[in-house]
């Protein structure tokens, strides 16, 4: 009977020291750390790996995510600079730096930061216009960012960015804005035609111009080239009335004609020269000849 009890009280002991031995090890997943109390008090913290911890005297009070948090808040009532009311919604990113504060600092992180981003929020907003809203979102983000950033450090928490998702005003508000907008819009597209309709007409008289530039340099050209053409002609029949002239003119010397023939002759090429359009300029001696042109037909009669 002893030996039996002395075999029971062995096996208890084993799994007993089993038991202990199976929750004295500890291993924590990648970004993670372990906050572990001694007698509940902190007594260190344990990070991503394997790890022993003493069982009984050690406990692992809780797991702190060391990753990158996303907090998406409540749309918040706030008020504009110009009495205008609207609510405002937000996205938090932050990551703890720090476990043993994010721990033992503050009660329930997440809502202490959401209490903080609504009023930093309503303080940032009310300094601000309704139209200032909407047109300095990046402002904004980088205002609440900052700000929220100083006012957590001391829990151990990095705000990476905070950024605007909606902001809602009264009905009212946003169907004036929206009518803005529209006549916003109408004004633009008045303008886009007003300047296409000016453009089109600039066009259109730079192109008559050119055509009108054209048109006229063909017609002067075209007038050159009759003038050239003119005067070719001119100087041609000029040319070959005066070859005649010379051809009958040494004729007329190589036939040994007497002088009276000769003179008779010459009179009679200066009348067909005279009768042509040509101009020319004739010597004071054939001007006298010509006048007396009746006198020698006479004789020759």
């Amino acid at each position: 009977m002893m030996i039996e009890m002395s075999y029971l009280l062995i096996g208890i002991l084993v799994f007993v020291v089993f038991v202990l031995g199976v929750s004295s090890i500890k291993i924590i997943r990648q970004s993670r750390v372990a906050m572990v109390e001694r007698f509940g008090k902190f007594h260190r913290a344990l990070p991503a790996g394997f790890h022993i911890v003493v069982p009984i005297l050690d406990r692992i009070s809780i797991n702190v995510d060391m990753k990158t948090q996303v907090l998406d808040s409540d749309p918040q009532p706030v008020i504009t600079k110009d009495n205008v009311g609207m609510t405002i919604d937000t996205v938090t990113y932050y990551k703890i730096t720090d476990p043993f504060k994010a721990v033992y600092e503050i009660e329930n992180l997440e809502n202490a930061i959401m209490n903080i981003t609504a009023t930093t929020l309503r303080d940032v907003i009310g300094g601000l216009e309704l139209d200032e809203t909407y047109t300095s979102r990046d402002a904004i983000n980088a205002r609440l960012r900052k700000e929220l950033d100083e006012a957590t450090d001391a829990w151990g928490v990095k705000v990476e960015r905070v950024e605007v998702k909606n902001i809602n005003p009264p009905a009212d508000i946003r169907e004036a804005m929206e009518k803005q907008m529209r006549a916003e819009r109408n004004k633009r597209a008045q303008i886009l035609d007003a300047e296409g309709l000016k453009e089109a007409q600039i066009r259109e008289a730079e192109g008559h111009k050119e055509s009108e530039i054209l048109r006229a340099d063909a017609e002067r050209e075209s007038q050159i080239r009759r003038a050239e053409g003119e005067a070719q002609a001119i100087e041609r029949l000029a040319s070959a009335e005066k070859e005649r002239i010379t051809v009958v003119y040494e004729a007329l010397k190589k036939a040994e004609l007497d002088q009276s023939i000769l003179t008779l002759e010459s009179i009679k090429a200066l009348e067909k020269l005279a009768e042509s359009d040509n101009k020319m300029l004739v010597p004071y001696e054939a001007s006298a000849l010509m006048g007396s042109v009746k006198a020698l037909k006479d004789i020759g009669k």
